[in-house]
């Protein structure tokens, strides 16, 4: 597969997988989707990658989730919503080496939801993480919230759904969503100080690992699947739209005129 939206680079023992549309500040559409599909089974089942590392192009965003100028009802790809997303959150788990999110700045919406599904996470010290779906008429159920409560308890993952603050990089790790916090100039040696530890470990011995912690919430991935189905109705109701259309149009939604 020839790669627009991505690019893909080998650093040692490590695959690099950046969203590259730093013009929409790493918002993916269908087409970004597919190629991040391709790009993690590529790695993820070539045995001479240890880690995989998703992030994205420039130094604004790591991800800001769906491109809302490509959804209207539906995004522009195929799956339920219009996007392959459960085929891509399913991937990022289900791939037998470990991922690490380097995160850059905004990891925003669906951003966040990468973020909080990698194995590890990274990130620069400017870099800053939350929720607005329902600022914009949508919602991640599943991985983005019972997953997100499994990293910083129940309360505060609903206090991030609900209220839509950002928070700081060093807040995020505080609350458990991040692991390391560097200065941004120092992100790449970071993230290669624990890619190169990876290198050097058994790799069979990692892939049993990921697989056990995975088996302790795989449950999510059925509420997940069921979840898309009801946020894909959702998306047709004037509602949601009014979300879409509001985000478009710089303009505050008003959501209550329709319930």
């Amino acid at each position: 597969m020839q790669y627009n939206d991505i690019t893909y680079d080998v650093r040692g023992a490590a695959a690099w997988i950046a969203i590259n549309r730093p013009d929409k500040y790493n918002a993916f559409r269908g087409a970004t989707c597919e190629e991040l599909i391709h790009a993690f089974n590529k790695a993820g089942w070539d045995k001479s990658i240890a880690a995989i590392v998703l992030t994205g192009s420039g130094t604004k965003a790591f991800c800001t989730g769906g491109d809302q100028s490509a959804h209207d009802g539906a995004y522009d790809g195929r799956g339920t919503v219009g996007l392959p997303v459960e085929e891509l959150q399913t991937i990022i788990r289900d791939v037998p080496k470990p991922v690490i999110a380097r995160v850059n700045g905004f990891a925003i919406g669906g951003g966040n939801v990468l973020a909080t599904l990698c194995d590890l996470t990274i990130a620069a010290d400017t870099a800053q993480f939350g929720q607005v779906g329902p600022k914009v008429g949508s919602v991640d159920a599943g991985w983005g919230t019972a997953l997100l409560a499994r990293h910083v308890g129940d309360k505060k993952a609903r206090e991030i759904w609900f209220i839509n603050d950002r928070y700081t990089a060093e807040q995020a790790r505080e609350m458990g969503l991040v692991n390391k916090v560097v200065p941004a100039a120092e992100l790449d040696a970071a993230v290669k100080d624990w890619t190169d530890k990876l290198a050097q470990r058994s790799p069979t011995a990692i892939a049993l690992a990921k697989r056990s912690f995975n088996a302790d919430t795989d449950n999510i991935r059925g509420i997940s699947n069921l979840a898309l189905h009801a946020v894909k109705l959702f998306y047709d109701t004037a509602e949601s739209k009014e979300g879409v259309a509001a985000f478009n149009e710089k303009r505050m939604p008003d959501f209550h005129k329709f319930t």
